[in-house]
């Protein structure tokens, strides 16, 4: 019953967001029903078992926070990775690949969030995934405030973000949103069954290191900040670290 019950709460949180974009003719703010999605399934996950509301509540919060920080940024206009790959398509071609896609894959990386809500256990190991939380909420929330501020001085037009939690990693609020679904993920473990679920964070990590998310943001800033070469010579690619000194290039 959970399992279907928060499939149905991704699926409307996505239908929504569709017909939302039939009316605006904009694409970008499923972005936004990301988060909110999440957070649907949390609260669809509790209502059904009664239980399970550390999770919950976790994974709310990041639903939420994601969703607020995406909504100020966003403009009303076209996002150009849905422009690119909506160009020429029906609108029922982005119902299939943009919105049921993201539904089917917002209910399996929120597998441990459902397992760990099913048992609703809590034990000590439940502290080591909310301290992985913690760690990952706090480095994307202070990666994408400091990226914010960075954005919005005009003397830093042009320039590289090279301070901060940018100074040790290229991607703080990616590598923070990896540690998040760390942490919920051991948080599902508290039974044993929560150790099934371990591909949900390993899919979401490997769409956030190696697919969607640090490869094309990269390959943007490349062509477009003279700097960016130098950057990434020597700052780690994922995992924070110190910047290595010039002439020893990172990969």
């Amino acid at each position: 019953m959970i399992f279907l019950a928060s499939a149905l709460a991704a699926l409307l949180v996505m239908l929504a967001a569709f017909a939302v974009s039939l009316r605006t003719g904009v694409h970008a703010g499923v972005d936004i029903a990301w988060g909110l999605g999440f957070t649907a399934v949390a609260v669809a996950c509790v209502a059904v078992t009664g239980h399970g509301w550390l999770i919950a509540a976790l994974t709310a919060i990041w639903g939420v926070r994601l969703a607020i920080h995406i909504a100020r940024r966003y403009t009303g206009e076209e996002d150009p990775r849905y422009a690119q790959m909506l160009a020429g398509r029906s609108t029922w071609h982005a119902l299939r690949t943009v919105y049921l896609t993201q539904a089917v894959a917002l209910w399996f990386v929120s597998l441990p969030v459902q397992v760990a809500a099913l048992h609703g256990k809590v034990t000590w190991w439940s502290a080591v995934g909310s301290g992985l939380w913690a760690i990952g909420l706090v480095f994307e929330a202070v990666g994408d405030a400091q990226l914010a501020r960075f954005r919005n001085d005009p003397a830093s037009r042009g320039k590289v973000l090279d301070t901060g939690l940018w100074r040790y990693t290229r991607h703080p609020n990616y590598f923070g949103d990896a540690c998040v679904w760390w942490g919920l993920f051991a948080l599902a473990c508290v039974h044993w069954t929560g150790w099934l679920t371990i591909l949900s964070p390993l899919v979401m990590t490997y769409f956030l290191a190696g697919k969607t998310g640090k490869p094309l943001m990269e390959k943007h800033l490349s062509s477009t900040r003279p700097g960016y070469a130098d950057y990434v010579a020597r700052t780690s690619a994922f995992i924070p670290r110190p910047p290595r000194p010039q002439g020893f290039p990172r990969p």
